[in-house]
């Protein structure tokens, strides 16, 4: 049996990043490793496993006991964030970590330092998974595939540990705000799930931001600045003048807990024409909306100013908090909570300042809290998973689905 360390080394190795073209999945990377992820599925002997043609793959072990017990489905996704390079990842293995600085790349003087990143101390000792200073990781969320992968390899080898139908499900696109878009929940066949896409240990939420994603588009008229006088509209000034209207001390940098953002994620600008795109996050719906009619406001402003349709705004919303649906069905977080305990993990309920398939599959009727992978800071060159962490996520996932099975 292979464990959990080695399939997500393995898994890195697939270049995953998504993008935002309108590909399903939206990069050929993903259905590569989908295809890998099917051939090991295949091995362990699981049932009904599918690839279907837009990158999802699915499977489930059998009930192995009479008893009636819930189906329970644990997820994770195929890509990894259009932040940061994903193509040839190359992890620095760290053995015993001495508490000190982490040279990831010395050429390019990159070090992942305690003095930056303090959490790094609750780690002394123990063996750490880095980057090489030029590519994100993929712990998100290849963690979370390779604790799943190797969770219910171990059941399918102890056929001993009674468990009903396990289901499990990884997604195209996730970090794109398209995980669940085709996710089919009758195939799938679970009463409830856990995403296996959260990060350091212990973490288990299920209160996530309201999240829309936003273009503004800038019309500008280049003339010759020799004679531009009267005439010329500078759509790159105009979209800066846009930006300095919207709030600072609200931006991720700023802000912290339950309080939301707007996050400006690209500028692409010329005389003529420019663009920004932006998120928007808030975990209450009201303050949500009037984020949208700000920034649809000062598109106003601007056109009463410049001209009508000088500046355009689209916005598409990508998930809504998953609160109101887990709540009823709360007995699925408390089991993840006595899991983690009883593994020897303390559990940390907090609001996800982000998102996850979860999210949107528990408003289409399969409620699905959220799980720690162990993964520190995603969608970067500085991202760490400590491998003491995936191998406590595996043993919470079992627990889980033995104390479903001892209910």
């Amino acid at each position: 049996m292979i464990n959990v360390t080695e399939r997500f080394l393995r898994y890195v190795k697939f270049d995953t990043q998504s993008d935002e073209s309108d590909s399903i999945p939206t990069t050929p990377g993903q259905i590569e490793l989908a295809k890998v992820l099917v051939k090991e599925l295949k091995e362990m002997n699981l049932k009904d496993i599918s690839l279907d043609k837009y990158g999802y793959v699915m499977a489930n072990l059998p009930a192995n006991t009479d008893k009636a017990i819930p189906a329970l489905g644990f997820i994770a996704h195929l890509d990894t964030s259009p932040d940061m390079r994903g193509k040839e990842v190359n992890p620095l293995i760290i053995e015993d970590y001495d508490g000190g600085d982490i040279i990831l790349n010395q050429e390019k003087k990159i070090i992942l330092s305690p003095q930056d990143f303090p959490e790094l101390l609750n780690y002394i000792g123990k063996e750490l998974i880095a980057t090489d200073g030029t590519t994100l990781l993929g712990a998100d969320d290849k963690a979370g595939i390779a604790e799943i992968m190797t969770a219910i390899d171990y059941l399918n080898n102890h056929g001993e540990i009674p468990h009903g139908k396990i289901c499990i499900a990884f997604t195209p696109n996730e970090e794109v705000g398209r995980g669940a878009d085709h996710f089919n929940i009758e195939i799938f066949g679970a009463d409830f799930a856990y995403t296996i896409d959260g990060g350091p240990i212990g973490e288990l939420e299920y209160e996530n931001f309201n999240a829309a994603g936003v273009k503004v588009r800038v019309q500008g008229r280049n003339i010759h600045p020799g004679s531009a006088k009267g005439k010329m509209i500078n759509a790159s000034l105009l979209a800066q003048e846009y930006i300095i209207q919207l709030p600072m001390d609200q931006t991720p940098s700023e802000t912290e807990g339950y309080e939301g953002f707007y996050h400006l994620t690209n500028i692409r600008g010329e005389v003529e024409e420019a663009e920004l795109r932006y998120i928007i996050r808030d975990f209450d719906l009201a303050s949500f909306e009037r984020r949208k009619e700000s920034m649809i406001k000062i598109a106003g402003r601007m056109n009463e100013k410049y001209g009508k349709n000088t500046v355009t705004v689209e916005i598409k919303d990508q998930y809504l908090n998953m609160k109101e649906k887990i709540e009823p069905v709360k007995h699925i977080v408390d089991t993840a909570f006595k899991a983690m305990e009883a593994v020897g993990v303390n559990p940390l309920i907090r609001p996800i300042r982000g998102g996850t398939d979860g999210a949107r599959l528990s408003y289409m009727g399969l409620p699905t809290p959220n799980i720690f992978t162990g993964g520190h800071n995603f969608h970067g060159k500085y991202e760490f998973i400590p491998t003491f962490a995936m191998e406590k996520a595996v043993d919470v996932i079992l627990k889980i689905i033995q104390l479903y099975a001892n209910v």
